[in-house]
């Protein structure tokens, strides 16, 4: 493994990376289209072949990436659309980070952190919400170890509501640890660690990153490898677009989910994509040096779905409900819904406070009616998490992941739990949805191998069962 707690070493060769976007400027349409034709066989692309469509400036050949990517999310994901809530546990923070709300400097914001109770008043608001999965946020502030935040998981698997009203998984995204950090959290049960290097430019993170463990920019690079090396099998990286050329950002994120691989046997469990938004406090969130283009940012993911494509893609409530609706189907495969970012926030009848949010959201409209969508336009919600409980994480997701996995296994589960959620928590409107997009995925699913026995299930949970998966 490249991680060395004694010398790290900066696998991110910039030089290469701009080789790559310098040989890559205005591709002929050839070229382009070979990379397309490789892409489609949904073996990932090169960052030299990633640098060729990041390239192209023709609208005709931007349609043609962003159909190609439709053709391998649907081929690799079907219909299915994980959802999940950030439940943010503490504002704290002693980084000093010019972009976000959360900056040590801020005076403006409102500092909490979440007492065990409180973190269970949130989980049960959550949960009559009908949520299964959640992303714990914390401040990256040293008080905050990894004793303390095994605690607040175990809280969130301990609270139950009534009905089906449990968290099956809690995910974390917290300032990277020690190799014993990590192994902390994990005996803990949680699913995936996620951690954003935010700008992989070595003189831009310094800029940004004024104080404060942040500023460690080689620590943060290989929080991953320590955290794999500490027994967490699945990890999400990503990188807030805006804070530096895009084209740099995304082959060095690239090259960060390659250089995982070969570390470790295995890349990144999901990408995430964060755009800047406003937050209090901050200039630069409001004036980010690199501006990101809804056309551009469509492009990203495509890019993306196509370089890796059997790895999970993250969109969160940044985002407008239009948008977000597009990247669905362009390669995002797991998405928040109902999301506030700041603690407390569930709990709060005043939701949209910004004296102690993060950032600013781009979509407020609730669980139940991101539900309704996504049923009205044939996307399958899904709480499962199946592969966490049966040891399908890691390298043998992915590897069962190329085997076509997905379509037969995860989808059915899907169903099962939107299953769960119509018969408990939906209003009259998104059940009706639910139910003609159940009754006409019943007949496909008939089809399939597992298809008596997924019968047998969802009748089991259409009777009163819960928590049923193959």
């Amino acid at each position: 493994m490249t991680y060395d707690p004694e010398n790290p070493q900066d696998f991110i060769d910039a030089e290469k990376i701009w080789n790559h976007i310098d040989a890559a400027n205005n591709p002929a349409p050839d070229r382009v289209r070979e990379v397309l034709a490789k892409a489609a066989e949904m073996k990932g692309l090169s960052l030299e072949e990633a640098a060729v469509l990041l390239a192209c400036e023709d609208p005709r050949l931007d349609d043609e990436i962003f159909a190609t990517a439709k053709r391998v999310k649907e081929s690799i994901y079907g219909n299915r659309m994980v959802l999940f809530a950030p439940l943010y546990i503490t504002n704290e923070c002693s980084n000093c980070c010019s972009y976000c709300g959360f900056n040590a400097t801020n005076k403006e914001l409102t500092r909490r952190t979440l007492t065990m109770d409180e973190i269970k008043d949130e989980v049960r608001v959550l949960e009559d919400q009908g949520h299964k999965r959640l992303l714990l946020v914390y401040g990256e502030h040293p008080r905050f170890g990894a004793e303390w935040m095994k605690e607040t998981v175990e809280a969130v698997y301990a609270t139950q509501s009534e009905k089906s009203g449990e968290i099956r998984r809690v995910n974390i995204n917290c300032a990277p640890l020690s190799v014993d950090g990590f192994k902390t959290l994990a005996s803990a049960g949680i699913g995936t660690y996620q951690c954003f290097q935010e700008t992989y430019h070595r003189e831009t993170y310094a800029k940004v990153h004024l104080k404060g463990k942040k500023a460690d920019f080689l620590w943060r690079l290989h929080a991953m490898h320590r955290a794999m090396a500490g027994g967490i099998d699945d990890v999400g990286m990503g990188a807030l677009f805006g804070l530096f050329d895009h084209r740099f950002e995304l082959l060095a994120l690239l090259a960060h989910a390659q250089q995982l691989e070969a570390d470790t046997g295995v890349g990144p469990h999901t990408i995430s994509f964060p755009r800047i938004e406003p937050a209090l406090g901050s200039e630069m969130s409001t004036n980010p040096p690199d501006v990101i283009t809804d056309h551009r940012f469509k492009k990203i993911v495509a890019i993306t779905r196509l370089a890796v494509p059997y790895t999970g893609l993250i969109m969160s409530t940044r985002e407008n409900g239009e948008l977000r609706r597009e990247l669905m189907e362009l390669g995002v495969s797991q998405m928040s819904a109902g999301s506030r970012t700041y603690p407390g926030a569930y709990s709060d009848p005043e939701y949209d406070r910004p004296e102690v949010q993060q950032f600013c959201l781009g979509d407020n409209r609730s669980l139940d009616e991101v539900i309704r969508e996504m049923a009205e336009n044939g996307f399958t919600p899904s709480w499962c998490t199946a592969c966490y409980r049966k040891g399908r994480t890691g390298d043998h997701f992915m590897g069962l992941a190329k085997q076509g996995f997905i379509q037969e296994f995860c989808i059915p589960n899907a169903l099962l739990t939107l299953r769960e959620y119509l018969s408990d928590y939906a209003s009259p409107e998104t059940r009706a949805a639910g139910e003609a997009l159940l009754a006409k995925s019943e007949e496909t699913m008939a089809q399939r191998k597992c298809g008596k026995e997924f019968s047998k299930l969802l009748k089991r949970v259409t009777d009163g069962e819960r928590d049923l998966y193959f």
